[in-house]
């Protein structure tokens, strides 16, 4: 009987602990749905900081879509491709 008493305190003390991470992901979920990767004039939008970006955007800046940071699409000796950099 006690381990049956055990096991419930533990799926309940589980259930209290995947809660707020499957909140935390739902936010996540609709912040990057908001969020498309595209150029908007001179700049690109939603952007991932170290990611490829493409030769249209080569010299250009974009925002990235967590932070809202200003990143530039840049070149450095050593890679293969150009990247999104700060």
């Amino acid at each position: 009987m006690r381990v049956r008493s055990l096991l419930s305190a533990a799926a309940l003390a589980a259930g209290l602990v995947v809660t707020p991470v499957a909140a935390g992901a739902a936010d996540a979920a609709t912040t990057a749905t908001a969020c498309q990767y595209k150029r908007v004039g001179n700049h690109w939008n939603c952007i991932t900081p170290g990611a490829f970006c493409p030769a249209a955007a080569h010299g250009k800046y974009g925002y990235a879509k967590v932070t809202h940071r200003q990143y530039t699409c840049k070149y450095r000796s050593g890679d293969i491709r150009w990247r999104w950099l700060r």
